[in-house]
């Protein structure tokens, strides 16, 4: 069964050995950060924080940490599983025979059972703060140069005022005092989407936030979904139970029933404030900027909420896994729009947007800088700085291999091609903020039609029975 809340994980962590808990008292103002960035480095567990100076409420951290935690959160085995789930559902039959609809029965019944649940009474609501105070939350300040402490792990909740859609992203939120946030909304996400709606009405914006929910849920706001598909039915897909929505007190939105804490508000049209430098996931401070103000006007919690949160910086950092876990489950929505791609892989220290290196099955002359140019086209690939494309017998994660075939097999002039388009908000290097250049390099063994009438030389490879013949000698040489 799913994870009913985010303490219920936490209990799960913990019976496998992959939680630790800190009683002695811990500063939020940089402490936690400087413990946590240790233990994420080495491989280490989650942390539960008991004892936060000027704070009732513990903290959890790098519950997402390491690839076997990420899979215990979303309770699979390997994340490729997750791929294959969405495979079979866009592969539907054509219908057109008795046996095609008999097909797509059992797949109509598993998608009728995760749609969200209305509930009228929840978990979250059970103690209502109508005067909050937003500084009693641990919440931290992460790194030297931030411009002060910031919510990392939120869940925001907004909805499109002409589709009446709702949109959960993950956002992080400067504090600024007890009832108002920064709402840190890039020009290219759906929140910011929302915002720049209610700004052209003239209106004021509700919003709310929930703190804590169960693993899926967490993931499901940093997902990259079509505006179309609603975050609360993917989590529901992902765990394979519907996600339990309330009614929020104050505000006309919906919120997870069992989250730790909910934030409830608006956002202001037109009312901007300075906010950052923050100590981002690229390894670098992102600069401070003007962004919407986010006032709150009412907090509903648990009676003992487990306050979430996260810290990015210098990678691996906790949210790479986030990364490898979008990479792993939404590989098949890439190849229903480039069929050709074998695998990708988006390094670690790519930190998602700056690179990728992908395989095809190569048909024709052209065909890596055509894969460039499709991926580019798509949603929020076309951030990606570098694309890189390798035969489809290259292994994507043996990045050696791959940086051997970009080193011997490009000619600067034919194999590499620079675009200019959009860019992340958090990319430093571009000479002007949201817009540059990008590279694809086409590491693919070379055609004459390509312009290489030359032979291609064969990869050194040892034939297979002398391999077989010595791996099965190996003992008696001494060396294992």
């Amino acid at each position: 069964m799913a994870y009913k809340d985010l303490p219920e994980f936490a209990r799960a962590l913990e019976e496998r050995d992959l939680l630790k808990r800190i009683s002695v008292e811990v500063d939020p103002i940089l402490e936690i950060t400087e413990i946590t960035d240790r233990v994420v480095k080495d491989g280490g567990p989650a942390l539960l924080f008991e004892n936060v100076k000027g704070s009732p409420y513990p903290v959890l951290i790098n519950a997402f940490g390491t690839f076997e935690r990420m899979r215990l959160a979303l309770e699979v085995d390997d994340l490729d599983s997750i791929a294959r789930r969405i495979e079979r559902l866009i592969r539907v039959p054509d219908m057109r025979s008795v046996l095609d609809k008999l097909k797509v029965l059992p797949l109509l019944q598993g998608m009728a059972g995760v749609f969200p649940r209305q509930v009228n009474r929840a978990p979250v609501q059970e103690v209502i703060e109508e005067r909050p105070d937003l500084t009693r939350l641990p919440v931290l300040k992460c790194w030297p140069q931030d411009g002060g402490r910031f919510f990392t792990l939120p869940l925001v909740i907004t909805r499109d005022p002409d589709t009446g859609h709702q949109n959960v992203g993950m956002y992080r939120m400067q504090l600024f005092d007890a009832t108002t946030t920064g709402m840190h909304w890039h020009p290219h996400k759906d929140g910011a989407y929302h915002y720049q709606k209610y700004k052209r009405r003239g209106e004021r914006m509700e919003v709310a936030v929930a703190l804590g929910a169960d693993p899926a849920m967490i993931y499901a706001a940093t997902a990259p979904l079509p505006p179309m598909l609603s975050e609360f039915l993917f989590a529901g897909f992902l765990c394979r139970q519907p996600v339990e929505l309330v009614k929020a007190k104050t505000v006309g939105l919906e919120v997870p029933a069992r989250a730790e804490f909910v934030l409830e508000g608006y956002v202001e049209p037109g009312e901007l404030r300075r906010e950052g430098p923050f100590g981002d996931h690229t390894g670098y401070y992102s600069l401070d900027d003007d962004y919407p103000v986010f006032h709150v006007q009412c907090v509903t919690r648990k009676r003992e909420p487990l306050y979430p949160a996260t810290i990015v910086g210098k990678p691996p950092m906790e949210d790479c896994y986030f990364g490898k876990a979008t990479e792993r489950i939404f590989l098949p929505l890439l190849r229903l729009q480039v069929p050709e791609i074998v695998d990708m892989n988006l390094p670690l220290e790519g930190v998602f947007h700056n690179c990728a290196i992908v395989s095809i099955k190569k048909s024709y002359p052209g065909h890596a800088k055509k894969v460039m140019h499709s991926l580019w086209g798509l949603g929020q690939m076309m951030y990606t700085k570098m694309i890189i494309v390798v035969d489809e017998h290259i292994d994507v994660y043996e990045v050696s291999t791959v940086m051997w075939k970009v080193f011997n097999n490009i000619d600067a002039r034919r194999d590499v091609v620079i675009v200019e388009g959009p860019l992340d908000a958090l990319d430093h290097a571009s000479p002007m903020p949201f817009y540059g250049s990008k590279m694809g390099i086409d590491a693919t063994k070379k055609w004459p039609s390509e312009g290489h009438p030359r032979k291609w030389p064969d990869d050194i490879e040892m034939s297979p029975a002398v391999k077989a013949l010595v791996d099965k000698r190996w003992k008696e040489y001494g060396l294992s």
